[in-house]
């Protein structure tokens, strides 16, 4: 954000604002993690909160966790690059979560006593589907967790001249101290929380925004300044509704953040809690990429497309604005990454130090073990999204969308082989690999907003054709032996 950009909107928070308000809810937050990680006594309550998370719990984490940064500040930016059809393809996500509510209660079913996503494709698949898709999830998750990073500091520079820098360090410190406390015990009680603040804060800013805002005034300058927006038929905005539609699909079907919570949830609430969840998710990206819709309209000079949102809350709603914005977007940022770094740690032991120790020692890891492997885990996720979040190289699309294709290609290997016994090893591997290859050539050669619909397209094709040539012949009982 350019420093006459922050000179001249009388709406941006003064730096000191931004560091109070950072510093009530970093301490807020570690204590809340604190107060619930007391319940986690042994590795299971610390990796899926025993088991025992009930509906509201369970619908509050799929809503918070879903509302990302990503959520608050691409959807505005989807909006200012590709119209109306953009502000609706960010919203396709929704479909995910309808279509993995079914499929949760099938994987609580199936692996009661399972951990992560990449157990399930190791037990099904073996390890020639395990080892892309372990590649794939690890990239993916430390994918996202830069993004978030990112969009922190970019939020506290644009809200509060905070230095990018600054910013980003103090989000990733605040995610990672509670987090250590109390594993998904704190991550589910802050989401409870942080779901709260969400949904109340964008009911306000929009209420707000709509009153300073006349819808007509908004249609009538795109049309005469800026008509492709407003475009039923712009092809780029087009690929990219289907693109993130499936990205969606792919991102809930393959991340252990979304099976770590299947796990967590008691028999039977996943489905509800999930649907819940979609329902109420679905209406946050239109009221957020109406923003990125009015920003031209209104003349609001924007310098990074991933800054629309925030900024044209805090420009139309002044002080007050900025504030609301910058503690909705804090909590989106906070209930996420804090999710990623509980379950891609969940990840890490249970499908890589667990394993290795059972083959060097033919014992498995002690709870005592487990744990601190665990801590080590989350600190060491966290450096690395600090390190690579730090140069503030690109933008939030094009730094998330980059794992696309390749999150893309798990959703046939996923869905199949949760219910079809004829989903083989074979047609998994070359499904993932080709899926990811062909979806980061569409990347670079075409477009962010075409990698994950070509790499989920190849993908499928190819898990259809092996599972014709090499068919397997699964039994799905196996999948709860201990």
């Amino acid at each position: 954000m350019s420093g006459e950009l922050l000179a001249v909107s009388g709406a941006i928070l003064s730096p000191q604002s931004g560091y109070i308000l950072l510093a009530i809810f970093g301490i807020l937050w570690i204590a809340l993690g604190w107060w619930w990680g007391r319940q986690a006594k042994s590795y299971d309550g610390f990796a899926v909160a025993g088991r025992n998370v009930g509906l509201a719990m369970g619908t509050a984490t799929a809503v918070a966790t879903w509302i990302t940064s990503n959520t608050t500040m691409l959807a505005p930016q989807y909006a200012l690059q590709l119209g109306i059809w953009g502000a609706l393809a960010y919203s396709t996500a929704s479909f995910g979560l309808f279509a993995f509510a079914p499929m949760s209660g099938r994987i609580r079913q199936l692996m009661p006593k399972g951990y992560t996503a990449v157990e399930f494709i190791r037990r099904r698949y073996g390890w020639l589907g395990t080892v892309p898709f372990l590649i794939i999830s690890l990239f993916y998750a430390v994918t996202w967790l830069v993004s978030m990073s990112m969009a922190g500091g970019k939020l506290l520079n644009v809200l509060s001249g905070i230095p990018y820098e600054y910013g980003l360090t103090v989000v990733v410190l605040v995610c990672v101290a509670y987090t250590l406390f109390g594993g998904m015990y704190a991550v589910i009680g802050t989401d409870f929380i942080q779901s709260l603040i969400i949904l109340v804060g964008l009911v306000v800013v929009a209420i707000a925004v709509l009153t300073q805002v006349e819808i007509q005034e908004v249609h009538e300058k795109l049309q005469n300044e800026r008509p492709m927006l407003l475009s039923a038929f712009f092809p780029a905005a087009l690929m990219a509704l289907f693109n993130n539609m499936l990205f969606g699909f792919g991102e809930i079907f393959h991340s252990n953040v979304w099976w770590s919570r299947a796990f967590a949830m008691r028999e039977g609430v996943g489905p509800k809690a999930y649907a819940l969840g979609g329902v109420l998710w679905l209406p946050v990206p239109i009221v957020a990429g109406f923003l990125g819709l009015a920003a031209p309209a209104l003349g609001i000079g924007i310098s990074e497309p991933d800054t629309a949102g925030p900024l044209v809350a805090a420009t139309l709603l002044g002080t007050g604005g900025a504030l609301l914005v910058f503690v909705v977007v804090f909590c989106s940022l906070a209930s996420s990454i804090d999710s990623l770094l509980a379950a891609t740690s969940d990840l890490i032991v249970n499908d890589i130090a667990e394993p290795i120790q059972k083959r060097v020692t033919n014992r498995h890891a002690s709870d005592s073990s487990k744990r601190k492997l665990s801590a080590m885990a989350i600190v060491g996720l966290g450096a690395i999204a600090w390190i690579a979040a730090f140069p503030n190289v690109g933008s939030l699309a094009t730094v998330l969308f980059f794992a696309g294709p390749m999150v893309g290609s798990c959703i046939w290997p996923i869905l199949c082989g949760l219910y079809f016994r004829r989903a083989s090893p074979i047609a998994a591997c070359a499904s993932m690999v080709l899926g990811s290859v062909l979806g980061l050539v569409a990347y670079f050669q075409i477009g962010w907003f075409t990698a994950s619909l070509i790499g989920a397209a190849v993908s499928g094709v190819t898990f259809a054709v092996c599972c014709q040539i090499w068919p397997d012949d699964f039994e799905f009982a196996t999948l709860a032996d201990d």
